[in-house]
């Protein structure tokens, strides 16, 4: 198989890349707008410059119970990833719109689709299930199933091959931080653990996603005429998380500038996000029962020195120390941690395009 059409739709944007059969970039294009309404004509316009493609993989970010795995996308799984579109209202919409414009401009090649949670369904039975009724449970798939899965896979591997440990080996966790964030606990290349759960809503502090919240706040909320479900459904995903804490939108960007001219409440929004993503790291090193490798990606966690900085600052005690120079200065996938420290820490440039490509090629062989 030769080059691959990679369709990576977002929260809000949509990134294309055709990938050769060595994963060169043959022809990208990031969308940073996109809702999926218009959901031809901007993949029409890239491939009318792109070389021709053999197979197509999408990016889906929930997988549901159903799939633990790449697949290729016909009629019935179509509808499933449709179903599955209340447990990731901001990404599934956009993922069905990229998969529907894919099949009409390119009917005749194969399409395939490669889930965010399909990684994390290694996860033990310890770190996946709810202590919810049983019968709850088993009625609606109740569990935690993590997302982010394409990222912390590729980054993971990357970390541990530019560190020169055996993947087989290599302990490791990966702090995804971008618009959507979560940290996963990757052993033998396998997740064992992560932050999200049975929805992308939970774990860290996101852009504008809350995070973890107590569920009785959320019942209390939900009581006499305080909020309605529509209510707390919005706030929640669109207007929470640093957009929530700062008052000045959920990019990590703008919150640090406001915070740097003084306003206490950005300043206490990157102080609520550090000590949420602190405590993380710490509980997945502990999921693991050690720590080789500590690793930044996403977009914040490639670009923002200061926050790999003010994170590893709280976690000397599991041996992350980081190299101030290197930590400025890094601008690719680099090695940034001191040169005594037990746990070596990496920036790594997210590249979901890879993974996709890659699983999109073995499932088309598989059939």
């Amino acid at each position: 198989m030769s080059a691959v059409l990679v369709v990576n739709a977002g929260s809000s944007s949509l990134k294309l890349r055709v990938l050769g059969a060595d994963d060169t970039v043959l022809a990208s294009h990031d969308i940073q707008r996109w809702t999926g309404q218009d959901e031809t004509a901007p993949i029409a316009d890239f491939l009318a410059d792109a070389p021709r493609v053999h197979a197509v993989g999408h990016r889906v970010v929930h997988g549901g119970p159903e799939f633990t795995g790449p697949v290729r996308v016909d009629t019935e799984t179509r509808a499933v990833i449709e179903r599955l579109g209340e447990l990731a209202p901001l990404h599934q919409p956009r993922a069905l719109a990229g998969i529907d414009a894919a099949t009409a401009l390119l009917p005749d090649v194969p399409q395939v689709a490669c889930f965010d949670t399909a990684f994390h369904a290694t996860m033990p039975p310890s770190a996946a299930t709810y202590a919810l009724p049983a019968a709850w449970r088993r009625r609606w798939g109740l569990r935690r199933y993590g997302f982010h899965g394409l990222s912390h896979a590729y980054a993971s591997r990357r970390a541990s091959g530019l560190a020169g440990l055996a993947v087989e080996r290599a302990r490791v966790v990966v702090c995804h931080l971008g618009a959507g964030a979560s940290v996963a606990a990757v052993a033998g290349g396998r997740s064992v653990d992560t932050t999200m759960g049975f929805t992308p809503l939970a774990g860290l502090v996101m852009a504008t996603r809350s995070g973890d919240v107590d569920p009785g706040l959320l019942l209390w909320l939900l009581h006499g005429d305080r909020l309605t479900l529509d209510d707390l459904a919005d706030g929640l995903e669109h207007a929470s998380g640093l957009a929530g804490l700062s008052g000045h939108g959920g990019d990590m960007r703008d919150v640090r500038r406001a915070a740097a001219a003084g306003d206490p409440h950005a300043a206490l929004a990157l102080e609520v996000y550090v000590h949420r993503l602190r405590q993380a790291v710490a509980a997945m090193a502990a999921s693991l029962g050690g720590l080789d490798l500590l690793v930044f990606t996403g977009g914040a966690g490639e670009h923002d020195a200061a926050l790999r900085a003010e994170t590893a600052a709280g976690l000397g005690f599991l041996g992350i120390t980081l190299d101030d120079e290197r930590n400025r200065g890094t601008s690719d996938d680099a090695r940034i941690s001191a040169p005594d420290a037990t746990v070596t820490t990496w920036v790594i440039t997210a590249r979901e395009d890879i993974e996709i490509a890659a699983q999109t090629r073995a499932a088309l062989r598989a059939r």
